[in-house]
């Protein structure tokens, strides 16, 4: 039995050397978040192991987490020119460079981060082709909505005037400073500094990354209410998929799909989940559910943004009408929409 089962794990090993010296593509992907964060265990670390799988090996891929190679709002530009193969970007870190996809941004719009997934790539897909034409668009990985979190209870809209609030992108920094409050703008891995440090009193967050990050002693009150989505992509740089072979391309386009946008998030979504229940069964922690009418409140106070996401589109040259009608269709057909 000894034998049997050491020659069982030589031949493993033998096997992994196999695939990993018959790699043909070295790929570099660079993210922001931190190594043990569930997006690379339960996103990125299976969707590599798929394309190793499917490539026999041919294409390998190393993960630089942590912003090795790049701080979180640098991901595109690194993608872009070359200095990570594959970037995880969050277009929202930008604020004005991609006004067409700022709209995944608007609250109660996509009701979950799984067949939500699937609706926005469905729907971005095309559009990636012009308004991220220096990049290769592979998938896109939203977050369970989030809501938000802070040191005093936030209600309604009116609460926010006056206090300084860490947005999750542009689009809810707009929101903010609307309803009259100031936006402290940092990436998620600073927002565990601009909270303790008193620079934010509230943040909108998911709700398990209150844990990851750190900040679950600093805000103890919590908007019990599906609220926004921050929604991140994988990216590629052109000329490295466009220097593999025939054969390699399609096993990286085989990965680039609605259904991987899906599966990858699927993960990650029900570990941010989890969060609120952590919340729930904590004497630490106090969720305030909105009433009905409560809630209309933050809809209505939400509500300027889609004008203004009309008129920046407009002035890139584009149809806000059409565009916003495929987005909801996109929802709406994977059973993903806010009613």
């Amino acid at each position: 039995m000894k034998f049997t089962i050491a020659a069982a794990v030589a031949a493993t090993l033998l096997a992994s050397t196999a695939i990993t010296a018959a790699a043909e593509v070295e790929l570099r992907l660079a993210h922001w978040l931190p190594p043990t964060h569930p997006v690379q265990a339960l996103g990125i670390e299976p969707w590599i192991e798929s394309i190793k799988q499917a490539s026999e090996g041919r294409i390998d891929v190393t993960i630089f987490p942590a912003s090795q190679l790049g701080a979180a709002p640098d991901h595109y530009d690194m993608a872009r020119d070359g200095i990570a193969d594959i970037s995880y970007v969050n277009p929202g870190y930008q604020a004005g460079r991609f006004p067409i996809y700022s709209l995944a941004e608007i609250p109660f719009h996509a009701t979950n981060a799984k067949s939500g997934a699937k609706a926005l790539h469905e729907w971005y897909a095309p559009i990636a082709e012009t308004e991220m034409a220096d990049v290769k668009f592979c998938l896109i990985n939203p977050h369970d909505p989030g809501t938000l979190h802070s040191k005093e209870p936030i209600k309604v809209p009116e609460d926010i005037r006056g206090k300084n609030i860490r947005p999750a992108h542009a689009t809810m920094a707009r929101f903010i400073s609307q309803l009259g409050g100031a936006s402290v703008q940092v990436p998620a891995p600073e927002a565990r500094e601009a909270i303790t440090k008193g620079t934010a009193d509230a943040m909108t967050f998911p709700w398990n990354s209150i844990y990851i990050f750190g900040i679950d002693q600093a805000t103890k009150y919590h908007l019990d209410m599906p609220f926004y989505l921050s929604s991140q992509m994988l990216l590629l740089n052109k000329a490295t998929y466009e220097g593999m072979s025939e054969e390699n391309r399609k096993v990286i386009d085989d990965h680039c799909t609605a259904d991987w946008s899906e599966k990858f998030s699927i993960g990650w979504a029900d570990n941010e989940y989890s969060g609120r229940q952590k919340m729930i069964d904590s004497s630490e922690h106090t969720l305030y559910k909105p009433t009905d009418e409560e809630v209309q409140l933050w809809r209505e106070a939400s509500k300027p943004l889609i004008e203004a996401w009309r008129a920046d589109v407009t002035a890139k040259g584009a149809d806000p009408d059409a565009i916003y009608e495929s987005y909801v269709e996109a929802l709406k057909r994977n059973d993903a929409f806010y009613e």
